[in-house]
């Protein structure tokens, strides 16, 4: 078994072992999609959720819901998500609050997917400025383990939705070293995970989808403190 291969194991086992032992009544693992204003569609792909969720527990033996969770920045539920998932085709509008809250979220141990999902990028850039004044989106590297820790994309994230196309980058906010958001632009790997008939990629093209979107989903947890 290759190096990766066995780091992965120990990454399930961690993080399988973390979330059984949580008390009666927490929130089942899942992802949560974010809700936002502004007039974008954020609950765009609706399948493709449940389905990534149905393929990280079957490859991995996590014990996650295949329900994902809706959550705004300023509803108490979102702390108990680890993972967000926020995605659309139109603007996006943080208040000040929610700028205030993204920022604790993230720098205290949680995780943003933003996936472009074609017309995001002016407002997502717009308001990913207000939150992190300080800091810039750093393109991140094939050679970065969210791209090996099961699943290796050696040319880093997969092309999947044409959109205007331009080859895809993967742009990440760092906080000491951990990835704390994860930007897929130019590739769509929510399309890649909705159903079948949704978009009619070819079985390569959604198989390269639900990889990278496990291989996200095990470094943020990784990465979190249940």
């Amino acid at each position: 078994m290759r190096y990766l291969q066995v780091l992965a194991l120990a990454v399930v086992v961690a993080v399988a072992s973390a979330y059984t032992t949580r008390p009666t009544g927490a929130a089942p693992l899942t992802i949560a999609q974010l809700q936002y204003d502004g007039g974008g569609d954020w609950y765009a792909n609706p399948s493709g959720l449940p389905n990534l969720l149905r393929a990280i527990g079957e490859r991995t033996g996590l014990p996650v819901s295949t329900t994902p969770g809706r959550t705004r920045l300023t509803d108490p539920s979102l702390w108990s998500y680890p993972y967000l998932y926020l995605t659309g085709h139109g603007n996006i509008r943080f208040s000040d609050e929610e700028v205030r809250v993204l920022r604790r979220y993230l720098l205290d141990g949680g995780f943003l997917h933003v996936d472009d999902n074609y017309g995001l990028d002016a407002s997502f850039r717009r308001e990913i400025r207000r939150v992190f004044p300080d800091r810039e989106l750093q393109e991140v590297p094939p050679s970065h383990p969210v791209f090996s820790v099961l699943y290796e994309f050696p040319e880093g994230l997969p092309k999947i939705h044409r959109h205007d196309g331009a080859a895809p980058q993967a742009f990440g906010i760092f906080d000491r070293g951990r990835l704390v958001l994860f930007y897929s632009y130019e590739s769509d790997l929510g399309n890649g995970w909705e159903d079948p008939a949704v978009h009619d990629d070819p079985p390569a093209t959604r198989e390269a989808a639900l990889r990278m979107g496990v291989n996200l989903f095990l470094y943020a947890l990784a990465q979190v403190a249940p």
